[in-house]
C-alpha cells in the first residue's frame, strides 16, 4: 500500500513535540490509529521504520516524541536521564501521551474509535501505563518493555486488550517482572496475552541493538526469528482488535 509521511508538531504544555506520521496515501476513508513509543533513545530512524510499517498494513501511525524537540540520546547515561526524567514526573509524561493522542484523532483520516498503541522498552512502559489509566485505546502492545506499575489501578480499570512480547534472556525485565505483571493483570481482570521468545535479549525487534549491546557494555542484542514472530504477532493482534 503506498503511504505518505510527515513530520509534524504539536505541543504538550510548553513543550513542542516533533513527531512523525505515516498514513496511506489519498485515504478516501478512514483507517485506525496507532502511536507508536520509543525506546529509551528517543523517535530514532528505527521507529520512523516501524511507523511506516505500520501504514503499509493500512493505519494512520504515528512516532511519538516523548523528550520534547525530537530529542534523541546520544549514549545510555543520556538515554536513561531523558527517560527517569518523563518517569518520574508521569503527569507530564501523561500530558505528552494525551497531546500525541489528541494530535492522531483530528486527522482526518483516522477513525477516532479505532485507537490502539504499541511501545518498545521505556515505550512499553507508556503504553501499559496508558492501559491501566483506562484511555480510550482498544488495544496496546508492548515489545521487551518494563513491566512495573507507575499507576495503581483498581478492578475493572483496565478495558485495552493488551499484548506482551517478551525475550526469555532478558535481563533488564526478568522472568520474575513477568510473573508480577500476569498478577497484577489477573487481580484487574484484564485481557492480556504474554508472549514469550526464547533466547531473546532486551531489544531483540531492533536490529541496530546488537551494535549498541557491544559498544556500550550493557546486555541487549537483536533476534531476528524473535523479532518476525513477534513483528507477525502483532499484526494478528491490531486486525483482530482495531
Amino acid at each position: 500500500m503506498p503511504i505518505e509521511s510527515a513530520r509534524v508538531a504539536y505541543s504538550a504544555g510548553s513543550t513542542v513535540m516533533k513527531s512523525f506520521i505515516s498514513k496511506p496515501e489519498k485515504a478516501e476513508f478512514s483507517f485506525p490509529g496507532v502511536m507508536v513509543f520509543p525506546e529509551w533513545w528517543g523517535l530514532t530512524e528505527y521507529l520512523e521504520l516501524r511507523t511506516k510499517q505500520l501504514a503499509e498494513l493500512g493505519y494512520v501511525a504515528m512516532a511519538v516524541d516523548m523528550y520534547g524537540e525530537g530529542k534523541i540520546a546520544s549514549d545510555p547515561a543520556e538515554a536513561g536521564s531523558l527517560m527517569n526524567g518523563v518517569l518520574s514526573k508521569m503527569e507530564d509524561g501523561e500530558a505528552r501521551v494525551l497531546a500525541a493522542l489528541d494530535f492522531l484523532k483530528s486527522q482526518s483520516e483516522v477513525d477516532a474509535n479505532r485507537l490502539g498503541a504499541i511501545g518498545y522498552c521505556f515505550g512499553g512502559a507508556i503504553v501499559l501505563h496508558a492501559a491501566r489509566k483506562g484511555w480510550p485505546l482498544r488495544a496496546v502492545a508492548s515489545f521487551h518493555g518494563a513491566l512495573g506499575a507507575n499507576h495503581q489501578a483498581e478492578s475493572g480499570d483496565v478495558h485495552t486488550k493488551i499484548l506482551v512480547c517478551h525475550g526469555e534472556a532478558d535481563a533488564m525485565v526478568t522472568s520474575e517482572n513477568v510473573q508480577e505483571f500476569s498478577r497484577e493483570m489477573d487481580r484487574l481482570g484484564a485481557d492480556y496475552v504474554i508472549k514469550t521468545y526464547p533466547d531473546a535479549l532486551h531489544g531483540f525487534t531492533n536490529p541496530a541493538t546488537t551494535a549498541l549491546g557491544q559498544k556500550y557494555g550493557i546486555p541487549v542484542g537483536y533476534n531476528e526469528s524473535a523479532d518476525r514472530q513477534s513483528w507477525e504477532r502483532l499484526k494478528d493482534f491490531l486486525s483482530e482488535h482495531l
